[in-house]
């Protein structure tokens, strides 16, 4: 009997995504070693192991000792934070994995941005503003509505539109102090671009050896217009004609192959207008939260096992449905401590509605975008159509009240 695969994840402590690994690679009967940080490793049948510092090198060099034994077949990275990580990984060890390219394109906004130009790609008019310098030079350059973001920060977080010159540099004051909040001693750098109007989707997709697998289209069907762009709806199958469906696959495999995307998952936003079809970022990561989950209403499997399939190039049938399927990411209503959510139960009775999962807790603040984070909670439905998911998730969430009270700071004497 052949010697199930070996498969490394590479972990932050408290990754709220390796239980699901966990599970899928149980399910495939794939040996896991999960590597994290922290006093308390995450041990997979007594084969985790401790990553007892923050320098790559030495990581890299504690994993291929690792590997010396136990050879692995693939690393996987399972968060945004990991992916430069497994990228050093894969490569030490000799395995299969994204460009240089690739990287710099998943991990800052400014880098994807330049890549596109560099390899003749569609892109938005941009402008990187530095710390301690002005927005000025953007205005001649991108021109207005223009979008102001973090380079970093995901989830919409500190994403603004800006209409005008006065709101563009409050922009850029207000997202410096939340990249001060974040991490003072991270990049300061903030990326001002053209308005890419249009309806926006996303796409999750998986890549092995520079083949692309679309696994799923979602689409947003919330107005996406700003000036803030928390993320609410999403549903697939996306109520789009072939012939898009199949552009959109056409673009993002020849973007991928230019950007030197070579193995694992590849996630991407987009917006379609009567221009054609723009990309927002394409990053090799899977999509964020609990949204997986509608990977595997639509298919039968998780998100996580079809990961971890293509990694060690097993083959999976995705089961066949006509039904269409939704998630929200609860909105924050406003800003302030909560004291509870009422009306769960009667969300939950909503037709076309599968679960309403609250994971804020009294006591906790809420934060509004765009300095936001994290969701509330999320809802998910199931229709015969997009159209009736989405209406589903908009009345579960009619059902909802947020009860909070007012946030006062306390001076010590």
């Amino acid at each position: 009997m052949a010697s199930p695969p070996q498969v490394l994840l590479v972990a932050p402590e408290r990754s709220y995504r390796t239980g699901a690994y966990v599970r899928a690679a149980a399910d495939l009967r794939i040996d896991l070693t999960v590597a994290s940080w922290g006093r308390h490793p995450l041990a997979i049948n007594s084969n985790g192991i401790r990553l007892d510092s923050e320098s790559v090198d030495h990581v890299v060099s504690q994993i291929q000792n690792a590997a010396a034994e136990h050879p692995f077949s693939a690393v996987i990275a399972t968060d945004d934070g990991t992916v430069p990580l497994v990228k050093a990984i894969s490569e030490r060890l000799g395995l299969s994995t994204n460009g240089s390219r690739a990287l710099c394109a998943s991990t800052n906004k400014a880098a994807f941005r330049t890549a596109c130009l560099e390899q003749g790609l569609p892109s938005p008019a941009f402008f990187v503003v530095r710390p301690n310098e002005p927005a000025d030079p953007c205005f001649e350059r991108v021109g207005f509505p223009c979008v102001a973001k973090p380079l970093s920060l995901s989830a919409s977080r500190g994403v603004i539109r800006c209409d005008t010159q006065g709101q563009l540099l409050n922009a850029v004051e207000r997202i410096r102090q939340l990249l001060s909040q974040e991490n003072p001693n991270a990049g300061q750098e903030i990326l001002v671009e053209e308005y890419l109007c249009g309806n926006e989707y996303s796409v999750e997709a998986l890549l092995h050896d520079g083949q692309m697998e679309v696994l799923a289209i979602f689409e947003k069907p919330e107005p996406m217009t700003g000036p803030f762009f928390e993320e609410t709806i999403y549903v697939t199958p996306p109520q789009l004609d072939s012939h898009t469906r199949a552009s959109i696959k056409m673009i993002l495999h020849k973007m991928a192959s230019a950007l030197e995307f070579r193995e694992g998952p590849l996630h991407a936003e987009l917006r379609i207008s009567e221009a054609g079809i723009s990309f927002i970022e394409v990053a090799s990561r899977t999509i964020g939260g609990r949204c997986g989950k509608l990977i595997e209403f639509l298919t039968g499997t998780s998100l996580e096992t079809w990961v971890l399939s293509n990694a060690v190039r097993q083959s999976i049938r995705p089961r066949a449905t006509s039904d269409a399927f939704g998630v929200m990411m609860i909105p924050v209503p406003k800003a302030g401590v909560l004291r509870r959510v009422e009306g769960i139960t009667n969300a939950r009775k909503v037709k076309g509605i599968v679960s309403v999962e609250v994971d804020v807790r009294e006591g906790q603040k809420l934060i509004p975008w765009p300095e936001g984070g994290p969701y509330p909670g999320f809802i998910f439905s199931r229709g015969t159509s997009a159209t009736e998911a989405a209406s589903a998730l908009r009345a579960a969430h009619d059902q909802l009240v947020f009860v909070t009270a007012p946030e006062f700071s306390v001076k010590v004497a």
